[in-house]
Parts: structure tokens; sequence; C-alpha cells
């Protein structure tokens, strides 16, 4: 007993003709008629009764209908749960930095989502960002520069000018701009060097280049936290881009040679389809074209077109 044989006799059942069951399967009627005398000749009994009417189903007839029905139900969820299971992708599993703009990982979400893909996010510092990539325990990683990216490839996602965060209530916001001399006395927010030793690095070398050497005060990343420690009234800033402003709290651009916020994608070699799919999405040019990092990802304040690409 073939699928397609039951499939025949749920067709001419249902039309209680056999000229008419025959356009409807697109077959001609003797052909149709010799699978109904196959299909009879396996069952044992016939099916129809054949009159000038039409063909009307035997007792045996309305027996086999609804299994007749249900084999070709359940074949056709077979049919479709395995062409299912050859289209589904595992999802990609992406790193992010604490403290990544939430902007930043709605885009990642979007990216992912427009490409058909499912995405996994998890927390990891910089360096264990970069050394779970290495072990292939990640797809992609959202790292913080300047960072050790040695045979990755990167491209720039953000790229944003560092300016003052502070209170509404704080004297510095009279100013419209800030100097590095304006800052001093000023306590910094910031956070601990192993979440991101470069960037760490280089953001406190431009303060003291400018004349600021501020004392820390080390806490974590996310935006509730730094709001309740600029918005206690004591004297301390943050140093932050201006997507990073939240309620109660009050952006200044620094008027001298502001450090940048550099955020790439990082990703091995040999990438999966979905990830050079969301890196096209991301980056707005054929991921081919990126080019692969050197040892060390140098600071660079200049936009993402030109040094992610």
């Amino acid at each position: 007993m073939e699928l397609r044989q039951l499939r025949y006799f749920c067709a001419v059942a249902e039309e209680a003709n056999l000229t008419r069951a025959a356009r409807r399967l697109r077959l001609s009627s003797p052909s149709l008629s010799q699978q109904i005398k196959a299909l009879e000749r396996e069952a044992g009994a016939p099916l129809f009764h054949r009159t000038q009417a039409g063909m009307t189903l035997t007792r045996a007839g309305r027996a086999l209908l609804p299994e007749a029905r249900a084999v070709l139900d359940a074949a056709g969820r077979a049919l479709r749960t395995v062409r299912a299971a050859a289209a589904e992708r595992p999802p990609l599993r992406a790193l992010v930095a604490p403290g990544t703009p939430s902007d930043l990982l709605h885009r990642l979400y979007s990216a992912a989502r427009t490409t058909g893909s499912a995405l996994t996010l998890d927390v990891a510092a910089t360096a264990g960002q970069l050394a779970r990539i290495r072990r292939a325990e990640a797809d992609l990683a959202l790292v913080t520069l300047p960072a050790d990216t040695e045979g990755l490839h990167t491209l720039v996602v953000l790229d944003e000018p560092l300016g003052v965060l502070l209170s509404a209530g704080h004297p510095l916001t009279a100013a419209a701009r800030l100097s590095w001399s304006d800052l001093g006395g000023e306590e910094l927010l910031w956070f601990s060097r192993e979440f991101a030793p470069g960037y760490h690095d280089m953001v406190l070398a431009a303060c003291h280049t400018g004349g600021w050497v501020p004392r820390l005060r080390i806490a974590p990343a996310r935006r509730s936290i730094v709001q309740a420690e600029l918005g206690g009234g004591e004297r301390v800033v943050a140093l932050r881009p201006e997507s990073a402003t939240a309620e109660g709290l009050v952006w200044r651009p620094l008027a001298e040679a502001p450090p940048r916020l550099r955020l790439a994608l990082a990703w091995l070699p040999e990438p999966l389809a979905a990830t050079i799919a969301i890196l096209g999405r991301l980056g707005g040019q054929p991921p081919a074209r990126v080019r692969k990092s050197p040892r060390t990802e140098p600071y660079c304040p200049a936009t993402a077109s030109s040094t992610g690409r």
C-alpha cells in the first residue's frame, strides 16, 4: 500500500466521481482507475460501488477513509519535521563586554533576527572573550578596543568620543564644554582594569596627559549603579559617550582631544555563514573586505569607517 494510492483513494472518496478526482489529481481517468483497483487488491476488498452516477464508498471503504487520512497527515507532519530540522541553524554564540550600550545590543539582535539566526549572549571581560573565541567556544565577541586581537578579524561597530557624565545638580553642568583642568579635584567613577586592560589604560593615560590625575572609584558599569554613584551628591564624574546619558544625569563634551570608546566585533578567520550575514548587516559592507587584525589593535581616534575595515 503506497501513500500515493491512499491520496488517490481519498480524492475519489471526496469527489465521489472518478473523472473529477482525476482532474483534481492531474491524472488520466484510466490511470487513476488502475491505482484504485491496485489498492483494492492490496486491501482484499472492494472500496467503491461503481455506478453511472459516480462512485460511493463501500463498508470497507468507509472504514479505510479515516485511517487513510490519518496516515497522510502523519506522513505530512514527518516531512515537515524533517525539513524544519534540516533548515534549523544552531544558535549563534556571542560574547559582550560588561556595560555594552543597550542600543548596540539591540542592533546585534536585530541583525541576527533579519538573517534568521538565533542569538545567545554571554557577558565576559575582553580578555576572557578573546580567549573563548580562540578556543572556538563562541562565534562572535564584542570587545572593547584596544585589545590583543592577533589572528582574529575585527569590525568596529561603535566609535564615540568620551565626555563627562555627571549629576544634573553638579556645579560643572553650568559649562557647555569641559576641559581637563575643569576636572581637577573630581573623583572618577571607573571600572576594574581586568575587564578591559587596554581601554582602561588608554583612557587614564589621556587623563594624565591632559593634566588630570583622578582618584578612582571602582564600580560595575551597570547604568543603575552609575546613576546612583553620580547622583549621591559627591564630587564624582564618569567618562562615558553621550549615549550613556540617563535620567538625572548630564553629559558635557571634552574640549581637548577626548579619548574614544571603540567597540569591535571579533571572530575567527573562518566564520559561520550566519556570522557573515550578521556582519554584513552591522557593517554595511561585504564582510570579506573586513581586515584581519594585527597583534594589538592600536588606539586611533578616527571613525569606524576608517579604523574597522
